[in-house]
């Protein structure tokens, strides 16, 4: 297996469901002749042709509107919103139609489309462009939100994104395009959606976190006896896994770079403490982004969650 980041595996997924199948069709502001911002579909247009990979216009609500056409017709459209933060302009689409399209038909259509964004914080961008508003889209019933943590499961996730018949928001954390590399499988390989990963195991103490903060979750739980879980699909969310998790440790910290107040972090706090309050020692912790917009260049720096939060964390959590 080839060692790649995750701009290449993403890039290596696209080409290989392209490739066995010819209804995709990529489309979004850059994503041909430039290969996007990030160059994510970098040379797909040149294997594929103007066709399959459609630079459009700066019109977010374009995009997805033209998508859903095509998933109605047969197709299986994987649209790019450059940034997380453009989002809100095609909300009137995503929610009106996209997230609604099967039961509005009562299951005679679906959407098969695969929203991708990059999403976070972290390459010192302005705020419109390092945003984390997951919540808002776990809040719609019908739309599937994943957030891969690395390559290879970036690839893996990707792919069943692309077959699933359901529509898809595919959030890719800018922080990590080129942050790590791993080993990758080539060829046949995904992975469950709405299934979460046991990125770490551990008995003193259940860690969970997402995207870009998984990694420095790691780094900072060294020494401790924490048990990492990577949700990987916030909706559906793997209540088992996370569950199990908390039952065995009886602590929870729940860490995300979104602001604190209504982010996702807030729902499991809730479920857990509706079904495991019986097996917590203390109460929920939770590390997060403040409730202010997302600040320019270096001082994102201090907007991030940091070794030294989470590692408090950790310590409050292990004082009960």
């Amino acid at each position: 297996m080839a060692k790649l980041n995750m701009v290449e595996a993403i890039n290596l997924a696209l080409k290989e469901e392209m490739s066995r199948d010819e209804r995709i069709i990529l489309l979004g502001e850059d994503v041909g002749r430039l290969g996007g911002v990030f160059r994510v579909t970098d040379g797909l247009q040149a294997l594929f042709g103007p066709d399959r990979v459609v630079d459009t216009h700066l019109a977010e609500a374009a995009i997805v509107g033209t998508a859903i056409g095509l998933a109605l017709g047969g197709f299986k459209p994987v649209p790019e919103i450059q940034f997380m933060g453009f989002l809100p302009a095609a909300l009137d689409q995503i929610i009106c139609h996209v997230s609604r399209y099967r039961n509005r038909s009562r299951g005679r259509y679906t959407l098969p489309m695969v929203i991708r964004a990059p999403y976070g914080a972290g390459i010192h961008a302005p705020e419109h462009h390092s945003e984390s508003t997951e919540a808002i889209f776990c809040h719609m019933p019908g739309i599937k939100v994943v957030i891969p943590s690395g390559p290879a499961n970036a690839k893996g996730l990707l792919t069943a994104a692309i077959r699933d018949p359901d529509p898809v928001l595919f959030l890719e954390p800018t922080r990590l395009y080129r942050m790590v590399k791993e080993e990758v499988p080539q060829g046949e390989y995904t992975l469950p959606l709405g299934k979460a990963c046991i990125a770490r195991q551990g008995g003193a103490v259940t860690v969970v976190a997402w995207g870009s903060m998984l990694q420095r979750v790691l780094k900072a739980v060294e020494g401790y006896d924490a048990e990492v879980i990577d949700p990987l699909t916030l909706s559906p969310f793997d209540w088992e896994t996370l569950l199990a998790s908390v039952k065995k440790t009886g602590r929870l910290v729940v860490i995300h770079e979104a602001p604190l107040t209504g982010g996702f972090g807030a729902e499991i706090a809730a479920t857990v403490a509706q079904e495991a309050i019986l097996h917590l020692r203390g109460p929920v912790i939770r590390v997060a982004g403040p409730d202010v917009p997302v600040p320019l260049a270096k001082l994102v720096d201090h907007y991030l969650p940091s070794p030294e939060q989470i590692q408090t964390s950790l310590d409050e959590a292990l004082r009960y």
